[in-house]
């Protein structure tokens, strides 16, 4: 009888795991943007209070010590470049073209505003931060403004994780999708690598730039993704 017990007790809390592990995926919207706003307030409340923190201290030494050598310089130079007006409107232009061949029309208008919000947020949020870059002694290239979010980095997560909710969305063959989610990832990855190696930014502006993007990305897609739907199903 105690054994009936303790199985019919074990099966519950695996139920009932379940259960909330199937809740969870279906708010995933709702839970990513919990966390991210929870870690992006945690930093905030560490940057206005004028720390450096034991994150940006070890991102530092890491780089200045172990990582930095003349022939990856001109790479992460190229990663950030990247990230820049000129290749991120031609690659809009390119999935333009390739969304009118499939007869997804208004795709350029959606990557565009999409890319210009979260500029625009960063912006407001580094002018009301106000965090200076790490020391110009640091830095690998010339560069102004403040520090707090990475603007890079909120970039690189608002466009190339758009590109990810667009291939989850429209790529049917499950391999292509999970090779370019791999793919958009290491690149992501790769910027916010870039500005912290090169001496612009501390890596919580990194983590803080790529918190504030997945929110935007969140709320954006929620709001204008229906608009890209239904702009197909008429075309």
């Amino acid at each position: 009888m105690t054994e009936e017990k303790q199985s019919t007790g074990l099966g519950d809390g695996i139920a009932c795991m379940g259960d909330i592990a199937q809740r969870l995926c279906e708010n995933r919207r709702f839970v990513i943007v919990s966390v991210c706003l929870l870690v992006f307030l945690v930093l905030l409340s560490r940057v206005l209070a004028g720390e450096i923190m034991a994150l940006d201290r070890s991102a530092i030494a890491l780089m200045v010590g172990h990582v930095r050598t003349a022939w990856l310089t001109p790479i992460m130079e190229m990663v950030s470049f990247l990230v820049t007006p000129v290749p991120l409107f031609a690659c809009i232009f390119a999935v333009t073209l390739a969304g009118r061949s499939r007869g997804l029309k208004g795709l350029g208008w959606f990557c565009t505003i999409n890319l210009a919000g979260s500029t625009i947020l960063n912006q407001l949020l580094k002018f009301a931060i106000q965090r200076p870059r790490p020391d110009v002694s640091l830095r690998l290239v010339e560069i102004g403004g403040f520090s707090f979010p990475s603007g890079h980095s909120m970039a690189a997560m608002a466009f190339f994780g758009l590109f990810i909710w667009l291939t989850w969305r429209y790529v049917r063959d499950h391999r292509a999708r999970v090779g370019l989610t791999a793919c958009l990832c290491v690149m992501i990855a790769a910027v916010g690598f870039s500005r912290v190696y090169l001496g612009v930014h501390y890596a919580s502006d990194v983590l803080g730039g790529f918190c504030a993007s997945l929110i935007w990305l969140a709320v954006y897609t929620k709001v204008a993704g229906p608009t890209l739907a239904a702009a197909k199903r008429v075309g």
